[in-house]
């Protein structure tokens, strides 16, 4: 399912929608980084492209970051 988010980025607040899925990566990379979600948003934020939304931006993320993983051992 697809949800709306709401947080406070440099002071001003924003929102933007993922699906409970991207929602879920997120807060498993922070969590793996040793930072609050809130921190990692900021980051990704920080470094998306100036014509990128939100929303695009943590989505690419989550893919960049999955795709850097190691394969599981099956």
């Amino acid at each position: 399912m697809i949800r709306k988010h709401s947080t406070t980025l440099h002071g001003h607040r924003t929102s933007f929608t993922l699906e409970d899925a991207f929602w879920g990566e997120l807060k498993a990379i922070a969590a793996t980084r040793a930072m609050p979600v809130a921190r990692l948003l900021a980051e990704i934020d920080d470094d998306r492209a100036e014509d990128s939304n939100l929303s695009s931006a943590l989505r690419v993320y989550v893919l960049q970051w999955l795709k850097r993983q190691p394969p599981a051992d099956h």
